[in-house]
């Protein structure tokens, strides 16, 4: 046996055939692994081509050949059935026991909900009301915090109700845009009304629930929210699926009497990064309304980003918190895998989603976040989550202890992107850390990274497969868009031993990021490689299917969902164009409180002011900005 050049070392061919045997992991000179830059293959497709190539691509011989072809441009057969892995497959993440994390706060999972919230503010710095009463225009832009909502009806500057009112006519300024660009698929006006007159009565008795309480939150579309139905962004899934309940992660923000405005808008079944949706109209974004939000989870980044709502809940399978927070210039919040209990959930069993909060800031996130948290009795038995945490950011502890925190930084990788203007401003904020705060960051080397996007398409579309096929029989997968009928042709093309072998592959990963983080304490990258891209016209009556564009999107996505690591994105400035660009944090497994921490004081003291969206609704004081 010969070894030959590969983009990792741990790669050897066989002089015979084109078998590839690896090393066992624990083998590869991590140090020594080669990064090479590699983009997803795949056609950019809209209008008649686009019609043409999902009938190729569902007949019966030419789509399997079609198919195939893809899978041979992208190393997916080499990667998965042509190479011996030694490792055993992992099915779910497993973590090994990490180290606690200092400064923090420890949180009880079957604590009631609003205990928790309660608990998360005392960990914030002390309030400071006098910016809500600034009428300079000249001010520079913030976002409104939940508590600067939740000082303004105790002070009785404004109420629910009049509040809900105003959110009431931007939403209908936006039903009425040409073309359409909604922000919610399901949406009662009289039912957020009835939720604020109820919040309205609690702060006018003394009896509020929580700081929660009156503040505005959107639910994506797979999540279920009562009395809505979840499409999941198709015209038919809610025919077959009645919603009776809440999710539990709903109920819980219900129960600290957050309003509940509607289901957002999202990429149709979660199977797309850019947020387009051609059923009910495609979500501008709030900075350029001529681009894409970022997806799946649009309506949850651009309804936050635009002002209509202090949060919103995303889900996460392959970056669709973090890429649409990040082209939004907003927080998105990726907990470990299992953190947050999927039931009520359109995809609720599958091992690379989480759920999560989108917030304007880190502060909202670390509130919501605390109310929805808490693991289901079979992940405690499965994957044994340490205690939850929030950094305590109101103790000199809690700050002084970024002094000492390591930053992983994979240079080659890192610089992989589009603009380097995108590259210099997350290098920019890694120096001001390390001049404000004393952190450190360490260059570290990922190997085979190609093979751990392989490994996550595999498992992603293999276990959306196994939750929507009982669903999609009798001609209704013709009900789909074709961007997505072109995701499930993929999908459908790979085979058991193609998942065995990226459960396999799963393990690799892991055991190097695990590696890894016994000389860090988070990963830093760019959150996506490029900004906002510009929608097409004729993208808006059809869809479009760009799988390039996609994988891009997904570069830096990861780690946080086939290995279920903790991750979030935070604003840290624009480009030239003014479109915002994020940086991502990921952590060890259960050390939310560590990017939380480590977010704030990037938010607090190194991003720089935030640029007023161009379409911006004041829900607290009633105009458009």
């Amino acid at each position: 046996m010969s070894c030959s050049s590969s983009s990792i070392q741990s790669v050897c061919l066989l002089v015979m055939g084109k078998k590839r045997v690896m090393l066992p992991a624990s083998e590869v000179d991590m140090m020594a692994a080669k990064y090479t830059s590699q983009r997803i293959q795949g056609p950019h497709l809209t209008g008649f081509w686009l019609k043409l190539f999902v009938m190729l691509a569902e007949a019966p011989i030419i789509g399997s050949m079609i198919m195939l072809l893809l899978k041979n441009k992208n190393r997916v057969t080499e990667m998965l059935k042509n190479t011996v892995i030694p490792e055993a497959p992992m099915f779910i993440p497993e973590f090994p026991p990490q180290e606690s994390e200092p400064g923090v706060l420890c949180l009880e999972e079957d604590g009631r909900p609003e205990e928790r919230v309660e608990l998360a503010l005392q960990c914030l710095p002390d309030y400071n009301p006098g910016c809500i009463q600034i009428v300079d225009t000249s001010a520079p832009f913030r976002y409104w915090n939940i508590c600067d909502y939740a000082y303004a009806y105790r002070s009785k500057l404004t109420t629910p109700s009049q509040a809900t009112e105003h959110f009431i006519s931007a939403i209908e300024e936006f039903n009425n845009k040409n073309p359409l660009a909604p922000l919610l698929i399901s949406y009662d006006p009289d039912e957020v009304r009835r939720q604020a007159a109820a919040s309205m009565q609690r702060f006018e008795e003394g009896s509020e629930l929580s700081i929660l309480d009156g503040i505005f939150m959107a639910v994506k579309d797979d999540i279920d929210c009562y009395p809505y139905p979840s499409t999941g962004g198709t015209t038919w899934f809610h025919e077959l699926r009645e919603v009776k309940k809440d999710a539990i992660c709903v109920s819980r923000l219900r129960s600290c009497g957050a309003v509940l405005v509607g289901k957002t808008t999202m990429h149709e079944l979660a199977m797309g990064t850019t947020g387009n949706n051609a059923n009910f109209g495609t979500t501008r974004n709030s900075h350029a309304p001529d681009r894409y939000t970022g997806g799946s989870s649009a309506g949850s980044a651009a309804i936050v980003a635009s002002g209509l709502c202090s949060a919103a809940l995303g889900t996460d399978g392959g970056g669709s918190i973090r890429i649409p927070s990040s082209l939004c210039g907003v927080v998105g919040l990726k907990p470990t895998c299992g953190r947050i209990g999927m039931k009520g959930l359109i995809y609720h069993s599958g091992t690379v989603a989480s759920l999560g909060p989108i917030t304007a800031n880190v502060e909202d996130a670390i509130l919501v976040y605390a109310a929805i948290l808490g693991s289901s009795p079979a992940e405690r038995v499965s994957l044994k989550p340490a205690l939850p945490c929030l950094p305590n950011l109101s103790s000199c502890e809690s700050w002084c202890s970024l002094g000492s925190m390591g930053l992983g930084k994979s240079t080659e990788w890192f610089n992989d992107v589009f603009s380097t203007e995108i590259s210099d401003k997350c290098e920019d904020i890694l120096n001001q850390l390390s001049e404000k705060h004393g952190c450190k960051t360490i260059e570290i080397v990922i190997p085979e990274l190609p093979e751990m996007r392989t490994a996550h398409i595999a498992s992603l579309g293999t276990e959306a497969l196994y939750e929507l096929n009982p669903d999609l029989e009798d001609g209704k997968s013709a009900r789909l868009t074709y961007d997505t009928r072109i995701n499930l042709a993929l999908f459908r093309a790979l085979t058991a031993s193609d998942y065995i072998a990226a459960q396999c592959l799963r393990r690799r990963s892991m055991y190097y990021h695990m590696e890894i983080f016994k000389k860090v304490d988070i990963i830093v990258t760019p959150t996506t490689p490029m900004t906002a891209p510009i929608i097409s016209p004729t993208a808006l009556t059809v869809g479009e299917t760009n799988l390039h564009v996609s994988g891009n999107l997904m570069q830096f996505m990861l780690a946080g969902n086939l290995l279920g690591f903790p991750a979030i994105s935070v604003p840290v400035g624009y480009d030239k164009q003014g479109l915002p660009i994020g940086m991502q944090l990921i952590g060890r497994p259960w050390c939310e409180a560590s990017i939380l921490r480590l977010a704030a004081a990037i938010e607090e003291t190194c991003a720089g002011p935030k640029k007023k969206p161009v379409q911006f609704y004041d829900i607290l004081k009633g105009n458009q900005m």
